[in-house]
């Protein structure tokens, strides 16, 4: 089935207008000065905001960084 009127190249436009995406907003995280997204935790230090720090050891967020050590075999 056809439809009824062909839409016109402005209303196209203005559609699609709305579909661009939007890039991501990044800040500098006061603790350890290394880029970090708004209202996300820090991996380095898990800092999120002011009186509020996270730590996921299983993730790495905000957990000491584990020394490698070299094994014998």
């Amino acid at each position: 089935m056809n439809p009824v009127q062909k839409i016109s190249y402005g209303r196209t436009r203005r559609r699609r207008a709305h579909h661009a995406l939007t890039p991501i907003t990044v800040g500098q995280d006061p603790v350890s000065g290394m880029p970090k997204q708004h209202h996300r935790a820090a991996a380095e230090s898990g800092y999120v905001r002011p009186g509020l720090k996270v730590s996921v050891p299983k993730l790495g967020i905000g957990a000491p960084k584990k020394k490698k050590t070299k094994g014998n075999g």
